[in-house]
């Protein structure tokens, strides 16, 4: 019996060379979070690449970051701009396919540039996270648009450029594409040797600012409020967490504060990232942060602020979530391409679009490692690998072969 999907993904394979050469191109392209001009170029390329397919694009603009400055004062920081396509949003199935165009490698880093480790295995900035995602992606989609069960599959593509920085100004965006379709699909790498992220932790970035007074280190000292010293006692404390729940864990990332050594502080700010399993340990921390800042800002003249919050929420396991997993399983079993999962204490994307009520499977990209590192790699065999999974289960879905159970509440963009 002639396999029908099989023109299809023969196409995908004769694709390989200059999905090599594309990533190559994208990969030297710098466009780390913070680096705008970066960000607009790959963004044109993307728009460029992607436009093939004929959905409506448009360019979002995302609102600022809110930071805290070295001043403690929270600052504005501008952010690039999203991508999104969309094609047959009344079809029958709605899949949304996300990925993100920046990586952490600023303008200045020195890791700027791709080479060949040996004739599978091309090292570069954003190789796997997550530019071989997006061809990916890209090329699954294409797949998809020149069979004939495209038109039982709508699409919406998201390509934000601000992940790697938690989806600040992207998080609407994500909330809102979960309610409008019916599966989520993200092209994160996956490990090295395939296995896919399961359950994900969620992820929160908080800042102390602490403020007492200054005074002359000799002259005054005792008229001084230590706002150094204070916050030492406040990180102790706050890194004395880990290990009261199974969950959680609490990372003092980075303190500022003081000045010359003849002056009491009166700033100092303290940062930290703290990842948790569930909901519960989710409100846990937040109340216990809450607690040790009123505790703390209680001191005689110390005031102490909290800022920050969760921007990635924990990712758990439901039933369309593995009833996703097991379709996705079965496409790689009629490719050859053993398919499984993992917990992670990493966080993505998709632990948004969980929130928001979308089953999505997150780690669909390449096959590669090292990553938010100078030694990330991709497995250059992994491009037409994944692509050939994806389209498949594109396919399938559109011929009728895998039963989605759609929520028909969804609603149209």
């Amino acid at each position: 019996m002639t396999d029908p999907y099989a023109p299809y993904l023969d196409w995908i394979d004769k694709q390989h060379d200059a999905l090599v050469e594309q990533l190559i191109t994208w990969s030297r392209i710098n466009s780390g979070s913070r680096h705008l001009a970066g960000l607009e170029r790959m963004g044109a390329e993307l728009e460029k690449s992607f436009a093939a397919l004929g959905g409506e694009i448009e360019t979002l603009a995302l609102a600022p970051m809110e930071v805290v400055g070295q001043s403690g004062q929270v600052e504005a920081v501008p952010l690039g701009r999203a991508l999104r396509m969309v094609k047959r949003p009344g079809a029958r199935h709605r899949v949304f396919l996300g990925g993100h165009m920046d990586t952490v490698f600023g303008a200045d880093h020195p890791f700027q540039d791709t080479a060949w480790r040996d004739r599978n295995t091309l090292v570069g900035p954003g190789a796997a996270d997550l530019k071989g995602g997006l061809l990916v992606m890209r090329t699954a989609l294409e797949a998809l648009e020149r069979s004939p069960w495209a038109e039982a599959v709508g699409w919406e593509v998201l390509l934000n450029p601000d992940e790697e920085i938690g989806s600040p100004g992207s998080a609407p965006l994500l909330e809102a594409a979960a309610r409008r379709n019916h599966m989520g699909l993200v092209y994160e790498p996956a490990l090295p040797d395939g296995t896919l992220a399961g359950a994900r932790k969620g992820s929160g970035n908080f800042a102390f600012v602490v403020r007492g007074r200054a005074a002359h280190a000799g002259r005054e000292h005792p008229l001084g409020r230590n706002a150094v010293a204070a916050l030492s006692r406040l990180i102790a404390a706050v890194d004395a967490l880990n290990g009261e729940r199974a969950g959680v864990t609490v990372n003092p990332a980075r303190i500022q504060g003081g000045g010359a050594l003849n002056i009491v502080p009166d700033l100092a700010i303290g940062h930290l990232n703290v990842r948790v399993q569930s909901a519960e340990e989710q409100a846990w921390v937040e109340e216990t942060l809450a607690r040790l800042q009123a505790r703390f800002g209680a001191e005689d003249g110390i005031e102490v602020t909290l800022h920050g919050g969760f921007s990635r929420p924990p990712k758990t396991l439901t039933q369309e979530n593995l009833v996703l997993f097991e379709m996705i399983r079965e496409c790689g079993q009629a490719l050859g391409v053993p398919i499984d999962w993992q917990p992670t204490g990493g966080c993505c994307d998709g632990n948004n679009l969980a929130a928001g009520g979308l089953p999505n499977v997150d780690t669909l990209g390449v096959r590669g490692g090292g990553i938010h590192t100078s030694e990330e790699f991709i497995l250059v065999d992994s491009l037409t690998e994944r692509a050939r999974l994806s389209a498949l289960l594109l396919m399938r879905l559109g011929a009728g072969e895998l039963i989605w159970p759609e929520d028909t509440q969804a609603g149209a963009p």
